[in-house]
């Protein structure tokens, strides 16, 4: 199995400006979250991406794509009927073939210098079966991913066989039914925001579509759902950092996270400090 065509999603209600934020990168260069998202995906080895955007936003992912703009393919989810259903929208670009996915609002940073989707992408093509990205994640953040459930494989740390998915559990329903052998109390596996899918989860997203109809609502974790069913199907767990940019101060979250890892690390340390120190003088004179 050889993985190489790459599906972003960014056509999402709220999503679709968040790629074009800039940002400074972990190599000192302004950037747009797009073309950040981007090169994440070329140190996989891919060698197709599309990008799943809604009707008008081409001409301005292109422009803060920059240099990558000519490797992009751009496809329009014309109606916002679900996550599941941009994926499905990029059918006739995945053309029956395993494929790496990435959302558009998040971004990561490896903790070694094999960057995320390398790492999940060369596990998905050695066990030759899709692979979910997760990550430990505690209770009070089940509200904002799918999470899994399952048994770890034998010898491999690292990787779980799933059998259970569910989107954005409560509490007791993960309680219940998404327990997992070694993890900490009050904690589960949810998805890190990246997949190497097959082209099972097309068909299983085109049923979906069908039966939602003009109604929409396909989810692709309703998809995986039926996934674990029908075929082997891994979860990869990460030790890696994911920022949701979405979420209220996820781009500057974000950013920290790229500065503090990355070449200017010190003098955005120095300055924090430095800010630090003046908000504690600020309040020890207001005291007095």
């Amino acid at each position: 199995m050889k993985v190489t065509k790459a599906v972003i999603t960014a056509a999402g209600k709220g999503q679709r400006n968040l790629p074009l934020q800039t940002l400074i990168d972990r190599d000192g260069t302004e950037k747009s979250v797009l073309s950040i998202i981007v090169e994440e995906v070329l140190r996989a080895n891919v060698e197709e991406i599309c990008i799943v955007i809604r009707p008008g936003d081409e001409s301005a992912y292109a422009e803060v794509a920059g240099d990558h703009a000519g490797r992009l393919l751009f496809v329009q989810q014309p109606v916002p009927l679900g996550y599941g259903h941009g994926i499905y929208c990029a059918r006739d670009f995945i053309g029956g073939t395993p494929f790496l996915h990435l959302v558009g609002d998040h971004l990561y940073v490896s903790r070694t210098d094999e960057g995320c989707a390398q790492h999940l992408t060369r596990i998905a093509e050695r066990e030759a079966c899709a692979v979910s990205a997760v990550q430990e994640t505690r209770e009070n953040l089940l509200p904002y991913y799918g999470a899994i459930g399952g048994q770890r494989i034998a010898g491999r740390p690292d990787l779980y066989q799933i059998n259970t998915v569910i989107e954005k559990p409560t509490p007791t329903e993960a309680e219940q039914r998404l327990i997992m052998p070694g993890l900490r109390a009050g904690h589960y596996l949810c998805f890190f925001g990246m997949h190497v899918l097959t082209p099972t989860v097309i068909d299983i997203l085109g049923e979906l579509v069908e039966k939602a109809g003009e109604k929409g609502g396909v989810w692709l974790g309703n998809a995986l759902a039926i996934l674990a069913g029908r075929e082997q199907y891994l979860g990869l767990k990460k030790s890696d950092w994911r920022y949701d940019i979405g979420v209220r101060y996820g781009l500057l979250i974000a950013q920290l996270a790229l500065a503090l890892s990355g070449q200017d690390r010190d003098q955005v340390l120095t300055r924090l400090l430095e800010l630090l120190a003046l908000r504690e003088l600020g309040t020890v004179s207001n005291q007095g």
